[in-house]
């Protein structure tokens, strides 16, 4: 029979620095972190982004220093988003399959500065289409699963060519992952690794990420026809059921803080690695939060952080990974 008070104080495992680190059931280690990065044409550039303080977009010869930087941080893999120039965004998303565009570029950069850290690349079209969609769209507004899974598959491919580790598809379309996992195997990218956007809701934090991909305001109409429903979490569970079926070696819930319970429902239920996303919202909502003086950012990015670890997650990606690198190594 358990004890109880007073033979058992649960403040004694409480009552000093060195008790409490011995008995932390969850650490934070830089390792936990990929860290998203933005890619914008130029050269020397560094572009503030107003809806993410302290977030800017990189050109692709600065891009590697940045990730020499997080490598040094002890940060394992860095997560590319293009920000495709005007001239290039077409109804077809055509700059996707360019095996020299923004993203390509910055793997090659980014490998020859700093061959020890990972890359993995974004398998999705919004950055590239004219209408703001992850997918081809129709007349009628639809976005066409089984076409836009065509064009996915070439996407993929061209990231594998150009060096990414880890390619990940974000676009909510059905049977992707199968599809890119046997064009992968078929021309020689057995190595490459998939990370699923498995559960990805159309959530409304996602806006000051589409002010750095440039895709704000084109989007006609919303996403709900692909993206999950917030509502539902036994749909959540689903679709990792099948991405994993379909050859995803890891998974990803999106957003984070919000969907802690997906996060951990997965975990529990299919014990593979399960990565979140802490999206540009809840990111822009703490830079503002400690600005406003409602906390002290560095307890709050690491309070925050370390919740995801408590639900079960294996990593996150969140703009806050250089930060919470520094804070931790001290």
């Amino acid at each position: 029979m358990t004890a109880s008070y007073p033979a058992l104080r649960m403040r004694r495992g409480r009552s000093s620095g060195w008790m409490r680190s011995m008995l932390a059931e969850n650490r934070l280690h830089p390792s936990d972190f990929i860290w998203p990065a933005f890619i914008c044409d130029g050269q020397d550039c560094e572009q503030p982004i107003g809806a993410l303080p302290a977030v800017s977009r990189w050109s692709v010869d600065r891009i590697g220093a940045k990730a020499k930087e997080a490598a040094t941080l002890g940060i394992p893999c860095i997560a590319l988003f293009p920000n495709t120039p005007e001239g290039l965004r077409t109804e077809r998303a055509e700059e996707a399959l360019n095996g020299g565009n923004l993203i390509c570029q910055a793997i090659k950069a980014i490998k020859d500065a700093a061959p020890e850290i990972g890359v993995l690349t974004d398998v999705a079209l919004d950055p590239y289409t004219a209408h703001g969609h992850d997918g081809i769209v129709d007349v009628q507004g639809n976005v066409i699963n089984d076409e836009t899974v065509e064009i996915l598959v070439e996407q993929a491919l061209v990231q594998a060519a150009a060096g990414a580790d880890i390619v990940a598809p974000s676009d909510m379309m059905d049977g992707r992952v199968a599809a890119i996992r046997e064009a992968l195997e078929r021309e020689g990218h057995q190595n490459v690794a998939i990370m699923a956007y498995a559960a990805k809701y159309a959530s409304a934090f996602y806006g000051p990420f589409r002010d750095a991909v440039g895709s704000r305001g084109r989007l006609k109409g919303d996403k709900r026809g692909y993206q999950m429903d917030p509502a539902n979490i036994e749909e959540a569970l689903r679709e990792v059921e099948l991405d994993l079926a379909e050859g995803a070696d890891f998974v990803m819930v999106k957003p984070g803080l919000p969907y802690l319970d997906v996060v951990a429902r997965v975990k529990d239920a299919f014990g593979v690695p399960t990565f979140a996303y802490q999206v540009s919202g809840e990111y822009a909502m703490i830079e503002h939060a400690a600005a406003a003086g409602a906390g002290d950012r560095d307890a709050l990015i690491l309070e925050t952080l370390l919740a995801f670890k408590r639900a079960g997650a294996t990593g996150v990606l969140t703009y806050h990974a250089l930060d919470a690198a520094r804070l931790i190594n001290g």
